[in-house]
């Protein structure tokens, strides 16, 4: 892959210098508020080229000192991981493990410790997707582990620690993953805006800790609990993040029905199926489309007029879509 990273630079490099770095770091943070507003499927491409071809020539130039050297390493570690995460969102998954695993060597390079726990978190929440539990414990373990962990912001251990929690749930380790949910809370706690923090954690605050709560209540079989946070997080969550709020919104929807709240759960679909029609290009938006009309299927045979009018707007985004 064009950015593995080097060990020097050529003879005829170009010179590379702060303002190299806080360019390249300006143009990723520009690629992840559109991943948070549109969804993975739209933008990856141009960041790969820009990857490819801007920051890899970066990364074997010359530098004037190994301070901008590991600051240019970690840019391009977080432009890795967000490309491997953009490719997670939008179900390519396998493209997803090749950048994350770039962005871990790259953070490496770096010694950049709570960068390298951002991105096993990454890979931690791909698993639980997958329904990998047992890996996504050993991967959110690892991104607790030392500097990993104590080194981060509070807003960032607040992210390690609630994707932790959601894999001590999805194994079976209930009380250990309550003990994760209260840490998690307290880390955000301490939180504020005195904090210089890394732009790679914007996305993290109250909304997007309550979603990810609200997996792992879910999973813990507190279904009260889980519809009372994913509607925390869709109450806080702000305009700027709609792909999240279109998948909360899809994760509530299937939590009421299984609960047999038929007319609540429509209701919050609908309001999902409005977000994602804005332009949302993701792939775990339409896995939730796709769960709501599984969910929906016994309901529209019998009769149920809101299940029916849903299922069918939801076939036909599929069916546009696919």
């Amino acid at each position: 892959m064009a950015m593995e990273p080097v060990t020097e630079a050529r003879k005829d490099a170009q010179r590379v210098g702060r303002g190299d770095v806080e360019s390249v770091r300006d143009m990723i943070l520009a690629f992840s508020r559109m991943d948070q507003r549109r969804g993975g499927g739209h933008g990856r491409t141009a960041l790969v080229e820009y990857l490819r071809s801007d920051v890899a020539g970066y990364l074997v130039g010359k530098f004037p000192n190994d301070r901008v050297r590991r600051d240019m390493h970690a840019a391009a570690a977080e432009g890795s991981y967000l490309s491997g995460w953009m490719a997670f969102d939008n179900g390519e998954h396998g493209i997803a493990e090749r950048y994350f695993s770039l962005g871990l060597k790259l953070a490496a390079r770096a010694g950049d410790a709570p960068l390298s726990g951002h991105i096993l978190r990454a890979m931690a929440h791909q698993a639980l997707d997958l329904r990998f539990s047992d890996d996504a414990l050993e991967l959110s373990t690892a991104s607790m582990h030392g500097r990993r962990y104590q080194s981060a912001t509070p807003r960032e251990r607040a992210l390690l620690g609630v994707v932790h929690a959601r894999s001590l749930a999805a194994t079976g380790k209930n009380q250990a993953a309550s003990k994760a949910l209260l840490r998690a809370e307290d880390d955000l706690r301490q939180a504020h805006d005195g904090i210089e923090e890394p732009a790679r954690i914007f996305f993290f605050a109250e909304a997007s800790l309550a979603h990810e709560t609200a997996c792992a209540l879910r999973d813990m079989g507190d279904r009260t609990g889980a519809v009372r946070q994913f509607r925390r997080s869709v109450k806080t969550r702000g305009a700027s993040f709609k792909r999240t709020h279109a998948v909360t919104l899809g994760y509530l929807g299937a939590t009421q029905i299984s609960a047999g709240n038929v007319e609540e759960a429509c209701a919050t679909w609908s309001t999902a199926l409005d977000a994602i029609e804005e332009g949302v290009y993701s792939g775990r938006a339409r896995q939730r489309v796709v769960e709501m009309r599984g969910f929906l299927s016994p309901y529209r045979s019998r009769g149920v007029p809101a299940a029916a009018e849903l299922g069918a707007r939801a076939t036909d985004y599929l069916r546009n879509v696919d």
